[in-house]
């Protein structure tokens, strides 16, 4: 039986990249449903592609264009967000590709949770925004959330029938377009200077967390919850050439390490068909051209919003939700040239003291506390 697999995000980079695997691996894997926001014109090329039985435009203003388009396949096109909450709990879909960028990914990876549906997680948001709450929603609906992050999936793949227990994890991290720039460049960084990522190709916004390292701090978070430790058991480590993609060091000193070429290709096929892992054409590693590996501790004076992730995890209850919407907030003024680069951290850290702490918050709350941060970050942007 081929898995039948929903992409929420499919027009995204992690999205175009997961139907490179389905497309190439046809014999076990189908598309069933196919999400997108705003991008309809690829979002129809999809479609008549591999002709799901259903495709989300979240966009209303694109749904005629959308349903014009399909006229002509047996593919039902629907719109809005809530949606996509409805079409995941679908007893046609075994796996969850949450791809959407931000807190909007939220809802729809718990009601998918709640139908039952494994998650194949690359929406770092959801587990920053309510961790606690997943993880305790997927214990109790027996899901299995496989992380689609070349980070997360490299501690998965490190842990994988390991009986010891994890005294450490080392998150590695390319450091960003700013590593090696000073103060003074970044605080006049314009955003072509931000979006120029060494490594990964990826979407806009993300690839400014990744320049701010909030990206980075994200995943202090996801890990705290994918794995079940403490915030002073992950420690990031800046490794320019992303060969290693993460370590875990046990309780004898021993470190486990998952390395290969920066293609995000390897962390989806894993998490598609895991534990099994698909033939790839993708690039080998070739160990006389990478003998030179660097590592170094992250500067998080220089990069705030590390520290401020570290902040957020610790006070633990809503006060990362806070801490994302106002990213979300700040991130997007930055993109449309309304704040400099440096602003950013300072938005976020001034949201942070000023919305409410909940220290055990609900669903309900999270959704309280993504609308107050944003009004707050908003009115700050003034």
């Amino acid at each position: 039986m081929r898995r039948r697999i929903a992409i929420l995000g499919s027009t995204g980079s992690i999205g175009v990249q997961t139907l490179d695997i389905i497309r190439a691996h046809s014999d076990k894997f189908v598309v069933e449903v196919l999400v997108a926001n705003n991008n309809a014109e690829l979002l129809i090329h999809q479609a008549i592609e591999f002709e799901p039985n259903a495709v989300v435009i979240i966009a209303e203003q694109k749904y005629k264009m959308v349903c014009d388009a399909l006229e002509q396949y047996p593919i039902k096109v629907f719109t809005k967000a809530e949606a996509v909450e409805q079409i995941v709990c679908s007893a046609d879909i075994d796996i969850v590709v949450a791809a959407m960028v931000g807190y909007a990914g939220l809802k729809p990876v718990v009601n998918a949770i709640q139908a039952k549906k494994t998650i194949a997680l690359a929406n770092k948001e959801t587990l920053v925004v309510a961790g606690d709450l997943i993880m305790k929603l997927a214990e109790q609906n027996n899901v299995a959330i496989i992380p689609i992050d070349s980070e997360h999936s490299a501690i998965l793949q490190s842990i994988l029938g390991e009986p010891n227990k994890i005294e450490k994890i080392l998150l590695t991290a390319s450091g960003g377009p700013f590593l090696n720039t000073n103060n003074e460049f970044i605080s006049n960084a314009t955003k072509s200077d931000a979006l120029k990522h060494p490594k990964w190709e990826m979407g806009k916004k993300i690839t400014i967390d990744s320049a701010t390292m909030m990206n980075k701090g994200f995943e202090v978070i996801e890990a705290r919850w994918l794995f079940d430790v403490q915030p002073e058991q992950i420690q990031i480590v800046i490794h320019p050439q992303s060969i290693i993609h993460s370590m875990v060091q046990f309780v004898d000193g021993s470190i486990k390490a998952q390395l290969g070429e920066p293609d995000m290709r390897i962390p989806i096929a894993y998490a598609l068909n895991f534990p099994v892992r698909l033939p790839l054409n993708s690039k080998r590693l070739d160990f006389s051209q990478c003998l030179n590996l660097e590592f170094q501790n992250p500067d998080t004076k220089k990069f705030p919003c590390i520290a401020l992730a570290y902040e957020a995890l610790r006070k633990a209850g809503n006060m990362a939700c806070i801490m994302n919407a106002a990213n979300e907030i700040a991130v997007d003024a930055f993109l449309n040239d309304k704040i400099r680069f440096l602003q950013i951290a300072e938005i976020i850290e001034k949201t942070m003291n000023k919305a409410t702490f909940i220290p055990n918050p609900q669903i309900t709350d999270y959704i309280e506390t993504d609308v107050e941060a944003r009004k707050i970050a908003t009115e700050l942007l003034k």
